[in-house]
């Protein structure tokens, strides 16, 4: 088989570049394309269009893949004819925050069911981790969205699924993805997904699963009754309250009872250790997922381009 190695490097100022000139010293076969933009879509689209191959296999940092990573992937796509194939969405975790918010991410809880959280699910799927295609179905399909900083990968599943193709989860495509130390990072990088999820439904006027609206549409809820109640008390009016603060106690004491249950089981596959930071991480999941849902709802209301929280960088 053979290898074309393409870098699309965001102008990384870290060493990466040095590093990446002894490689290419070594072996010919890798080239480094400048990705100015800094944006995954924009580095992604510079590669595409400068590979000779006729399969494309996407490969980001942050994650270790199995030495036969590449040669799963080609075989899966070959053996299932699908528009997209990749692994599911298997992580590395060191130090307690880390393993907290890997141990999340797999819980159903958090992830609303997404079978490419799931390890041993093979089949069809919403979207994938990473991906793997022929060349011509990207060329066909127009690339990635430029315009997306973020959910450019399940903007194009969507495009390829609703076009006719199929995207394809198989458990012998194996790597490990990294998740992020600390909850404050996990809040930024979930804060930017619901974002621009936003941006992915605008435009295709439908989500890929109604499960992207849940966490938006909870703590909307909870605003409207908490503002409610603060009505019902500046108005003088009991019935206003009992009719607001009742709701609210019993959706926020029925949350905090589920995120305790899916906190034990997720402690029980994983370490009993983990228990009390569970529910904060789950919260953080949910709450910075909604609050970015709910962000770019309101953005999509103006005709500026989002500034560097929504843009930057979350690493």
């Amino acid at each position: 088989m053979e290898i074309q190695i393409l870098i699309a490097d965001g102008m990384s100022t870290d060493g990466t570049r040095r590093i990446l000139a002894e490689y290419q010293q070594r072996d010919d076969r890798i080239l480094v394309i400048d990705n100015k933009e800094g944006f995954v879509s924009t580095g992604l689209n510079r590669a595409i269009r400068q590979a000779d191959g006729e399969i494309i296999v996407r490969m980001d940092a942050h994650t270790e893949y199995a030495p036969d990573y590449i040669q799963a992937c080609v075989e899966v796509l070959r053996q299932t004819g699908a528009s997209n194939v990749g692994g599911p969405a298997r992580t590395k975790a060191e130090g307690l925050t880390a393993r907290a918010i890997a141990a999340a991410y797999h819980s159903p809880i958090s992830t609303g069911g997404a079978k490419f959280h799931d390890v041993n699910y093979e089949g069809p799927v919403d979207t994938v981790t990473y991906g793997c295609w022929q060349k011509s179905t990207l060329e066909n399909a127009g690339l990635f969205d430029e315009e997306l900083v973020r959910n450019q990968d399940d903007e194009l599943n969507l495009r390829l699924i609703r076009s006719g193709g199929s995207v394809w989860q198989s458990p012998r495509i194996v790597s490990w993805y990294r998740p992020r130390g600390a909850i404050s990072s996990l809040w930024r990088q979930y804060f930017q997904y619901g974002f621009w999820k936003v941006a992915v439904i605008r435009k295709h006027r439908i989500p890929a699963s109604w499960r992207h609206l849940a966490p938006g549409a909870f703590l909307l809820s909870l605003a409207a009754l908490a503002c409610l109640a603060l009505v019902g008390f500046g108005m003088g009016s009991p019935a206003l309250v009992r009719w607001s603060v009742g709701p609210l106690v019993i959706a926020i004491g029925t949350y905090l009872a589920v995120l305790l249950y899916a906190a034990w089981r997720s402690a029980a596959q994983e370490g009993f250790e983990l228990f009390f930071l569970l529910p904060i991480v789950f919260g953080a999941y949910h709450f910075s997922y909604g609050s970015g849902f709910l962000a770019g709802l309101i953005h999509g209301t103006r005709s500026n381009r989002p500034g560097e929280p929504f843009t930057a960088l979350t690493r």
